[in-house]
């Protein structure tokens, strides 16, 4: 069975339905324009992640390029020459020497014969001997066939500065294809790190809170050499951890540049991040991958803004519907609320009040409809009284007259059934029963002993004592008049007081 549902003031639904009306379409329309603002602007930040990671990389080519060519200058000028002989002049050694100290970016420089006395010079405050003579040993390693050799930047623990070591061959011999000489050179990497650097003291995790983009360099394994936190290139920290280097990684050969959305892990959250990738060719087999990373919701702040300008401005707009709806609302329910509360005193039975609508709309006309509905229930309901207690009367009479048939069919019962319903009474009066209980108490006491119609004559006037055969036929009076009853609906109620009134109770 279906519960009674909870009633809703119109009031409400009116105000409802005028929120939803004035601030469905506002804030769809900010969602949808601070969305596409979104998308606009994710899309401005990947171009720019792109031509910036492209810039950089090609910084670095141009970067290792110049310093290559000064190299392989060398290189040719000592085979012009016809090998490297031409250092053991007087002053060549302070030339070299001075020709290292007026390049910033030149640690050292060294001029390696296969046979013969090694020019080597080199800034004492960059890079100590030892670790010149070292990656000079390891470039000559890979001499083995002709060509440039550009190794990976690696740290100058002296210096605590990255540099990278660019080796060419000096070729000589009757058909210039036996190697001479090499020339040897650690080119200090910082300016590639200066360019990667923000100019701001701020961490790593405070560039990408703050929205702006961390771009760092690794190599071809996808370690950092070069890093806005110098400590994290001098460690040689992998970054592999990162999506966006695993996809350098895997087609960073082949791929110029590329934006490689991903999500990263920071303080046991996934967070969505803007990356982009680009690759500076030093030499083939030491490609570096410039790597840019940027926080997608900081870079976006100004969309959150925009969402966030749009619920204010929602919620004003909101309370001002509310104030402005409030109004009209009240004026345009209370016809209603008139009706409903007539209609609630039509249903509790009170047809004397009318409904008094002031409303030229539909309402007022409906508010006259409910006045003459109200006329004619309370007529009809004043003659279905009138009716009732017709009836009523009516039923009573014809109660007595049957009581009165019984007693009079026994002359020494004449007049029980009305004393019998007069003490029932007193006796029901004296118990507090309600009015209906008396009603029903008082027929039942009047034909208690409407079954004496089916016992015999002889034996209900004997005047004599009864035999126990017949005493026994006198005791089935009560049934006999519930059986005769029972056939009548209206005397259900009833039936109880017909059926039981000799049971003896204890």
């Amino acid at each position: 069975m279906f519960e009674k549902l909870r009633r809703i003031r119109l009031l409400y639904i009116v105000l409802g339905t005028l929120l939803v009306v004035g601030l469905a379409p506002l804030c769809m329309v900010g969602w949808m324009l601070s969305d596409r603002s979104a998308t606009e602007l994710r899309s401005i930040e990947g171009r720019y992640q792109a031509q910036l990671v492209q810039d950089k990389a090609r910084q670095i080519e141009l970067f290792g390029q110049r310093y290559r060519e000064v190299v392989t200058g060398l290189a040719r000028a000592f085979e012009l020459t016809g090998g490297v002989g031409v250092l053991g002049q007087q002053g060549s050694g302070d030339r070299l020497q001075k020709a290292v100290e007026g390049d910033r970016n030149l640690d050292a420089l060294a001029i390696m014969p296969v046979s013969g006395t090694p020019h080597i010079a080199y800034k004492p405050d960059a890079i100590s001997r030892d670790e010149v003579n070292a990656r000079v040993n390891e470039a000559l390693a890979q001499m083995a066939e002709p060509g440039v050799r550009i190794g990976d930047p690696r740290l100058i623990r002296s210096s605590q500065e990255m540099a990278l070591t660019i080796a060419a061959p000096v070729m000589g011999g009757s058909d210039s294809s036996e190697v001479i000489a090499a020339v040897v050179a650690v080119v200090s990497f910082q300016e590639v790190f200066a360019s990667v650097q923000q100019p701001t003291p701020m961490s790593e995790r405070e560039l990408l809170e703050r929205g702006m983009p961390v771009i760092f360099v690794v190599n071809k394994e996808g370690r950092a050499v070069a890093h806005p936190d110098a400590r994290v290139a001098f460690a040689g920290r992998s970054m592999m951890d990162l999506k966006v280097v695993q996809d350098w990684s895997a087609t960073g050969t082949q791929v110029k540049s590329a934006l490689a959305p991903f999500n990263a892990e920071r303080d046991g959250q996934e967070v969505k991040m803007l990356g982009a990738y680009a690759t500076a060719r030093l030499d083939e087999d030491a490609p570096l991958g410039v790597i840019a990373i940027q926080d997608e919701h900081a870079a976006l702040q100004s969309v959150t803004d925009m969402r966030r300008q749009t619920l204010y401005i929602s919620l004003l707009a909101a309370t001002f519907a509310l104030l402005i709806g409030f109004f009209f609302a009240k004026q345009l329910t209370q016809p209603v609320r008139e009706l409903a509360a007539g209609a609630h005193r039509i249903a509790g039975g009170d047809f004397s009040q009318r409904i008094h609508v002031r409303s030229r709309t539909e309402l007022g006309e409906l508010g006259e409809s409910f006045n003459q509905m109200t006329d004619q229930l309370e007529h009809y309901i004043e003659d279905l009284r009138n009716s009732s207690e017709e009836n009523r009367q009516l039923f009573i009479g014809t109660v007595k007259a049957l009581a009165a048939a019984i007693d009079g069919k026994d002359p020494y019962t004449r007049g029980h059934s009305e004393r019998v319903a007069r003490f029932s009474l007193a006796i029901g009066e004296s118990l507090g029963l309600p009015d209906d209980e008396m009603e029903k108490l008082r027929i039942s006491a009047l034909l208690h002993d409407v079954g004496k119609i089916a016992i015999e004559d002889n034996i209900l006037k004997k005047p004599a004592a009864l035999t126990s055969e017949e005493f026994e036929i006198m005791k089935q009076h009560p049934q006999k008049g519930y059986k005769i009853m029972s056939q009548i609906p209206a005397m259900r109620d009833f039936l109880p007081g017909m059926y039981m009134h000799h049971e003896m109770m204890d």
